[in-house]
């Protein structure tokens, strides 16, 4: 039975319309159009709106590929082709009727009851996968009412969207590759098998305006609808059952509606009725039916916490139960495409690997999608699969191809994977575990029933049974015990038989099978005349009763009175001859078919004792090939024909002896017929066994050879990829480094042209490397002196010792610097320090000029005014000095004449002037230091052994507001004083 599974987006958005709103929007429902695009998508956008009306009767999502670090132009961009309101989605953005959504830069965007919700993206930028992040959202919440388009694009995004979007029964729609100007998206979605169909860009925008037209999104509410929906659903089924074999009555009804309707929808037919025969007509839309019945949804590791409650108490359980060398058996039916059997092989190899037991795990993955197995057995997904696997497992479990990933062999070679219809194949037995996820939420009640029993019947006693978050066990609760209910871990109870459903009738099918077209076994008679009527009354009356069977058994046609040899069995109903076959002739019947059908000639069987209405009639069958008449069908005649007449023995004391006779002869006859039969089957398998045995040993040989070139490609392979990521690697750091220098290279020279330092770079024998623009000023250099040696050049300087000195640091490698002046009176303070690489090797000089003539200009003025001012001081015997506050003196101009210290700094008063005289000047500079004013006055201090009187002024010195010394001007004016006492005395 197909399996169905259900996926949600990583992110869980928070519920924000209310009840009676979803209701509403239920009720008037309209479709919802997912677009997913990426390189060359926009051409296609401009197109598909092209050609939509105003007022198409839908709403519209695009996800696009966009830089995270620019903003989007795509609605600007698209209003000139459509007159349908365009917006950039903002969060929690309800989504309405004839509008168009885009989706911003940098966001992950998921629907939540018909709400848009922005979210940060989870994943790197590379990663990301927004395409299928959103359209998954989109199934979830809209079920019937999502459309998926796929447009054009490289990669493989939006295949897992749109075979979420079909499985929920949606519409999914490609984009036709070779009009596709990137055909990766495209392609990757049409080899999965996941679209509805592959339009043109202009044709998807008609489809879509019939489909709205036609589906259906309101569900059937009259019972006397639901009642006749019901028998024509019958009529559905057995048309499909006629065609591929399966029966799909056990479904829900809402289950197949939903899929019929769209089905409907897409070919335009608004009536049940008229579907059917649509049906009866055209075998392809059986088929197409029967695969959209079949889609399942599926993916890696679906709901997180159930495979961890798996990993961490289920598994190690199990295995704790085994013995060194035992094998784990594992069932899971409804595999779908093989994502739910390669989880469950990683999670029980991640725990048998880490434990030391040697065990061995078996796992059986079972569906009857044989498009689905075929994809399972390849083991090959999209890289779309990043989402749902974490980085170490995809690194442990997976190969990556191209834009794929494969699963790895070690894991591949545990998993046998099988074409199998759960409802009427004999299931898998001695398991210890079955994983039914999402599958029997699809069926009725009395196949989920009959799953149950299958399951009890398969698993050994404490097996467990692992089942999806929507299903429960309903009545067979109580053949098995809880473990986890959350997350629906239940172990099988040993009960007894008779508390069992036997499951002998489990696996026949329910419907007969009604062939639509006509068997050309016998022709309607036309005209009714004389040798018509005569050949009627002979073969009613003469001939013996016989039977048509067609290559599964089952009866066709009958003639004559086969209910003396053939009787319906109880319970379903079935036309297969040999089930209806009556005691003594089961065994029989068999062996004659299938000698028939091996030697294409007819076959005889005599002296068969047939218990009829409780006697025994002798009878011979006869099997006679059709298949030349009946253009090679397969058909065969058998025929009943009595050898015999009943004998009924009147005589109520002989009937008893007589029947026990007969019993034991029928018996014997059984007995015999059964080892007939068996030496026949035994020589056929050993026949078989032979041809198998010589194929097996070829392929053997072949496998053996293509093992040991795979092992060589791969290795090879791996090799390469070793390589390659280490060139990848190596190329990585070069280009940073690259830039890196690109950026230095750039940044040096700005730097060196902004500047008006002339630089020259020499190397170690002094030729030129590069050199600044304002360097051609003071040596004549021109682009083309670069490699020349320095000593060839002429240059503008009064300065004869360049190379002397150069080649004198180079020895040394000690630093030299000088003043040199050139031949226009331009100074220049020259310094030739060593060249040092990063590893400290000396590969040259660099020389630099810097243009110091005002310096030069104003060093001179300064000293000629330095000069005047010490004349001016000495001539007039002043002497000039400060001190700081504690009266240390921190420089003097013109010292005093006569003193023992030639180095006034650092000093006190106390160290030139007697005890006296100190003690007068400290009075005066205190007391500025404490007032803060100036102070004037004549004193007389003792120098050179004679007194002299000195006018001494006192000033307070001042930083930030603050005194923080004192300058004093003392000069010498004890001429003067002895002059004007002169004077004085005259008078």
């Amino acid at each position: 039975m197909a399996k169905r599974k259900t996926s949600s987006p990583k992110a869980t958005t928070k519920k924000v319309a209310s009840k009676k709103k979803t209701t509403s929007k239920k009720e008037d429902g309209f479709l919802i159009v997912g677009i997913g695009a990426s390189a060359g998508g926009l051409e296609a956008l401009k197109t598909f709106f092209s050609e939509l009306p105003d007022a198409p009767g839908m709403a519209f999502v695009i996800v696009q590929h966009l830089d995270p670090t620019h903003k989007s132009l795509m609605v600007d961009l698209l209003k000139k082709y459509t007159k349908i309101q365009i917006s950039e989605v903002k969060d929690h953005t309800e989504v309405l009727k004839d509008h168009v959504y885009i989706i911003p830069p940098n966001k992950d965007m998921a629907i939540f009851n018909g709400i848009l919700h922005l979210l940060e993206p989870s994943l790197p930028r590379g990663f990301r996968k927004p395409i299928d992040f959103f359209q998954r959202s989109l199934a979830n919440d809209q079920g019937v009412r999502a459309v998926g388009i796929i447009l054009s694009g490289t990669g493989t995004e939006g295949t897992m969207g749109l075979k979420d979007i079909k499985g929920h029964g949606g519409l999914t729609i490609v984009q036709d590759p070779e009009n596709a100007q990137y055909d990766g998206m495209p392609r990757s979605a049409i080899n999965a098998g996941v679209q509805d169909f592959i339009l043109p860009i202009k044709e998807i925008p008609k489809l879509l305006i019939k489909y709205s037209e036609n589906r259906k999104l309101k569900p059937l509410e009259k019972p006397v609808e639901i009642i006749k929906t019901k028998d024509q659903l019958e009529k559905i089924f057995i048309l499909i059952r006629n065609e591929t074999g399966c029966n799909f009555g056990d479904y829900k009804d809402s289950t197949v509606i939903r899929r019929v309707e769209k089905r409907m929808a897409i070919n335009q037919i608004a009536k049940l009725e008229d579907y059917i025969k649509y049906l009866q007509k055209n075998t392809e839309e059986t088929i197409k039916l029967f695969n959209e019945l079949l889609i399942g949804v599926t993916s890696f590791f679906r709901d997180k916490e159930p495979f961890e409650i798996l990993k961490k108490e289920i598994i190690p359980k199990i295995i704790e139960k085994k013995s060194n060398g035992d094998t784990i058996r594992i069932w899971i039916p409804g595999c779908s495409t093989g994502e739910e059997a390669y989880s469950a092989a990683i999670i029980f190899d991640e725990v048998i690997s880490k434990q030391k037991k040697n065990i061995k795990l078996q796992i059986f993955a079972s569906d009857i999608d044989e498009r689905a197995i075929a994809i399972a057995r390849l083991g090959v997904y999209p890289d779309t699969i990043v989402t749902d696997v974490e980085k170490d497992r995809l690194h442990s479990y997976f190969y990556a191809e191209g834009q794929s990933y494969r699963i790895k062999k070690e894991i591949r070679d545990q998993i046998v994977f099988a074409e199998h219809n759960l409802m009427k194949d004999p299931p898998f037995s001695k398991l210890d575990m079955i994983s039914c996820r999402n599958l029997l939420i699809y069926l009725n009640i009395e196949a989920q029933k009959k799953v149950f029993s299958i399951f009890h019947y398969a698993l050994i006693n404490e097996g467990v049974l692992f089942l999806g978050s929507s299903e429960s066990l309903g009545e067979y609760a109580d053949a098995f015990e809880v473990i986890d209910r959350k997350n629906k871990f239940f172990k099988r109870k040993n009960l007894q038989s008779d508390k069992m459903p036997q499951l002998g009738f489990n696996f026949q099918d329910q419907l007969p099978t009604i062939k639509t077209a006509s068997v050309p076994i016998l022709k309607k008679v036309q005209q009714d005349n004389l040798a018509i009527i005569t050949e009627r009354l002979l073969l009613s009356n003469y001939a013996p009763a016989c039977a048509i069977i067609d290559n599964k058994g089952d009866a066709v046609y009958f003639s004559g009175n086969t209910g003396k040899y053939l009787q319906p069995s109880p319970g379903e109903a079935s036309l297969n001859i040999v089930d209806m076959a009556r005691d003594g002739l089961k065994t029989k019947l068999r062996t004659i078919i299938l000698k028939a059908r091996k030697s294409q000639k007819i076959e005889v069987s005599a002296n068969i004792k047939v218990k009829t209405n409780g006697y025994y009639q002798t009878i011979k069958l006869i099997s006679r090939p059709l298949s030349q008449s009946l253009n090679d069908n397969g058909y065969l005649m058998i025929i009943f024909e009595d050898i015999d007449t009943i004998t009924e023995n009147s005589a109520n004391d002989k009937k008893e002896e007589i029947e026990n006779v007969s019993e034991v002869n029928a018996l014997q006859q059984e007995l015999d017929t059964t080892k007939e039969f068996l030496r026949s089957t035994i020589e056929q398998l050993e026949v078989a066994n032979e041809e198998l045995k010589s194929s097996n040993e070829e392929l053997q040989s072949s496998n053996e050879e293509l093992q040991s070139t795979n092992e060589e490609l791969e290795t090879s392979k791996e090799e390469l990829q070793s390589v390659n990521e280490e060139i990848v690697t190596v190329n990585t750091e070069l280009q940073g480094k690259i830039d890196e220098l690109a950026q230095s290279y750039d940044d040096m020279n700005n730097l060196l042209a902004s500047i008006e330092i002339g630089t020259i770079f020499l190397d170690d024998k002094l030729t030129i490397k590069r050199f600044t623009p304002s360097m051609s000023k003071i040596i004549n250099l021109i682009q083309n002196d670069i490699g020349r040696p320095v000593e060839h050049l002429s240059s503008n300087l009064d300065y004869v010792t360049l190379v002397a000195d150069v080649k004198n640091v180079l020895e040394k490698l000690t630093p030299f610097t000088t003043s040199v002046k050139s031949h226009d009176g331009v100074w220049y303070q020259m310094q030739i320090m060593p060249y040092r690489t990063a590893q400290n090797v000396i590969e040259g000089v660099v020389i630099t000029f810097v243009d110091i003539t005002k310096e030069k200009t104003l060093a001179d003025e300064l000293n000629k005014i330095k000069e005047n001012y010490e004349f001016l001081l000495e001539s007039t015997k002043t002497v000039v000095y400060t001190q700081d506050k504690n009266l240390c003196y921190t420089s003097i101009a013109n010292m005093y004449p006569d003193v023992k210290y030639r180095n006034f700094k650092g000093k006190t008063d106390s160290d030139f002037f007697s005890e006296k005289d100190t003690k007068k000047l400290e009075e005066i500079k205190k007391k500025v230091l404490d007032t803060g004013h100036p102070m004037r006055q004549t004193v007389s201090i003792e120098l050179g052994g004679s007194i002299k009187r000195h006018d001494l002024t006192v000033r307070p010195l001042f930083e930030k507001g603050k005194i923080n010394g004192i300058a004093c001007i003392s000069t010498d004016v004890t001429e003067l004083s002895e002059v004007q006492k002169k004077s004085s005395e005259k008078k």
